[in-house]
C-alpha cells in the first residue's frame, strides 16, 4: 500500500513489516548509544593512559560522523536506485560487524597506538552505514504508510531507536552494578558490542523478508537517469534542504544531549553516582518510547508544523533550567531526562515522515541521507566532545545556552514550512 491509499484499507498496522523496518535502526542507534554510555571505560583500555584519554576517545566518536555524510550519499543513492531492502540489508550487516570487531579490540597495553587506530577504524565502518541508514529506513517507512498515517507508521523508528538505547542504558545500569569497576575496566565493557554483533543478525533475518516499496518501483527509471543528484537536490529542492537542516540541527543536538553527552557530563563533571545516572536515563528512555506512537497519531490529526514548533520552543525554554539540576541525586536526574525526552518526542515521532515529504521519490534516500548526516555530522558529532572541552575549561553551561540558540534558530526555520498532514508523497 503507498501513499495515497484509501486510509480505511488500513486500519491494521502492518507490525512485522515495521518491526523488520525498524530493528535495523534501533541496532545502528544502540551500537552507537553504547559506545557513548561506557565512553570512559574505552578510553581507558584503547587509549594512552593520562588526562586527555576521554577527550580523545569522543575525537573518534566525532571523527567517524564526518564519514555519515559521504554514507548517506552514497548508500542514499543506491538505495535511490538500486532498492530501499537491499540497502537497508548492507548497512546493517557494517554496522553489526564493526560492533563486533570493538568488542574484542586488543587494549594499549597491548598493542599501543594500534588499538586506538583500529578503532577509529571500526567507527568509520559505522559511520558510513549509519548514513545510509537513518535515510533508507526514513524513505521506506513513509512510502509504505498511507498518507493518512504517516505520522502513525513513522513513530516506529524511534520505537525502535529508544528500545535500543533503553537496552544499552539498562546494560550499563546492571554491568557497573553488577560486575564492579574493575571487572568493567577488563572486560565488562566489551559485552555491550558482542550484544550489538548478535541484534544484527537478528535484524539481518528480518529485512531479507521485507518487499521493495512501490514508490521506489515506480519511480527507480527515474532515479537512474539523473545526473549530478545531489546538486539537483540544491537546485530544485532548495527550501527542502534549507529546512532539513534546520530541524536537524536542534533535533541531533537533542539526541546527543539526553542519549550521550549527559552522562559522561553528570558523572564526571557533576559527580553523579554512575547507577542514578544510567537508572534516570533508562526511565526517561521508557518515556520516550511509550509517547512515540500517540505523537505520531496527534501529528496526523492536527498537522507537523504545530508540533514541531512546539517542541523548538520548549527546548528553548527548558534547557538551561534542565542543567541546573544535573547534580547528585536520582530524583533530579529522573526530571532532567523526563523532561527533556518528553519533549523530544514531539520530534521524533514524526522525522521519518517529515524528511521524507520534503524530497520527491527519485532523490528521496539521497537527499536525506546526504544533509540531514551532514547536519548531525556537524552539530551531533561534536557535541559530546564540546560537552568535555567545557567542563574541562570550567564553563559546561555553556554548551546549554547553545542548545538554547539552536532551539530559537529552529523555531524560526519551522515557521516557514509548509503543512505537509495528509499530503501524498511526490
Amino acid at each position: 500500500m503507498v501513499a495515497g491509499a484509501d486510509v480505511t484499507e488500513m486500519h491494521r498496522l502492518p507490525v512485522r513489516k515495521l518491526v523488520a523496518a525498524s530493528v535495523g535502526n534501533a541496532v545502528e542507534w544502540y551500537d552507537w548509544t553504547v559506545y557513548a554510555t561506557f565512553s570512559t571505560y574505552i578510553a581507558n583500555a584503547l587509549f594512552e593512559p593520562g588526562s586527555k584519554a576521554l577527550l580523545a576517545t569522543f575525537v573518534t566518536y566525532a571523527l567517524a560522523f564526518f564519514f555519515r555524510p559521504l554514507g548517506g550519499f552514497l548508500l542514499g543513492r543506491f538505495a535511490d536506485t538500486r532498492g530501499r531492502r537491499p540497502a537497508m540489508i548492507l548497512t546493517i550487516v557494517a554496522m553489526a560487524g564493526a560492533s563486533l570487531a570493538i568488542g574484542v579490540l586488543p587494549t594499549f597495553a597491548q598493542v599501543g597506538w594500534l588499538a586506538p587506530v583500529l578503532l577509529l577504524v571500526a567507527r568509520i565502518v559505522q559511520g558510513l552505514s549509519m548514513g545510509g541508514e537513518v535515510s533508507n529506513a526514513s524513505a521506506y517507512l513513509a512510502e509504505i504508510a498511507p498518507s493518512g498515517r504517516r505520522g502513525r507508521y513513522s513513530a516506529f523508528f524511534y520505537i525502535s531507536t529508544g528500545s535500543a538505547v533503553l537496552v544499552a542504558s539498562l546494560l550499563g545500569y546492571f554491568l557497573t552494578n553488577g560486575l564492579g569497576k574493575a571487572a568493567m575496566q577488563d572486560y565488562g565493557w566489551r559485552i555491550p558490542f558482542v550484544v550489538g554483533g548478535v541484534l544484527g543478525l537478528v535484524g539481518l533475518v528480518l529485512r531479507r523478508a521485507l518487499d521493495e516499496t512501490e514508490q521506489f518501483e515506480d519511480n527507480k527509471d527515474k532515479a537512474r537517469r539523473l545526473s549530478n543528484p545531489l546538486l539537483l537536490t540544491l537546485r530544485r529542492h532548495p527550501k527542502a534542504v534549507g529546512h532539513l537542516v534546520g530541524f536537524t540541527m536542534l533535533s541531533t543536538l537533542c539526541y546527543y544531549t539526553f542519549f550521550s553527552a549527559l552522562t559522561p557530563f553528570a558523572i564526571n563533571t557533576r559527580k553523579a553516582d554512575a547507577g542514578d545516572v544510567f537508572l534516570a536515563l533508562s526511565i526517561g528512555t521508557a518515556l520516550f518510547v511509550a509517547l512515540q506512537y500517540p505523537m505520531g497519531a496527534i501529528a496526523d490529526r492536527f498537522g507537523r508544523k504545530p508540533q514541531l514548533l512546539v517542541w523548538a520552543a520548549a527546548i528553548a525554554m527548558s534547557s538551561y533550567p534542565l542543567s541546573t539540576l544535573v547534580r547528585p541525586g536520582l530524583a533530579n536526574l529522573i526530571v532532567v531526562f523526563c523532561v527533556g525526552l518528553g519533549f523530544y518526542t514531539a520530534m521524533t515521532s514524526i522525522a521519518p515522515a517529515i524528511m521524507s515529504e520534503l524530497f520527491p521519490t527519485e532523490v528521496r534516500a539521497l537527499g536525506i541521507g546526504a544533509w540531514y548526516n551532514l547536519t548531525v555530522a556537524l552539530f551531533g558529532g561534536t557535541a559530546p566532545l564540546v560537552v568535555t572541552a567545557l567542563a574541562d575549561a570550567g564553563a559546561s553551561t555553556v554548551f546549554f545556552w547553545y542548545l538554547t540558540a539552536a532551539a530559537v534558530v529552529a523555531f524560526l526555520v519551522i515557521l516557514t514550512l509548509p503543512e505537509t498532514k495528509g499530503s501524498d508523497l511526490r
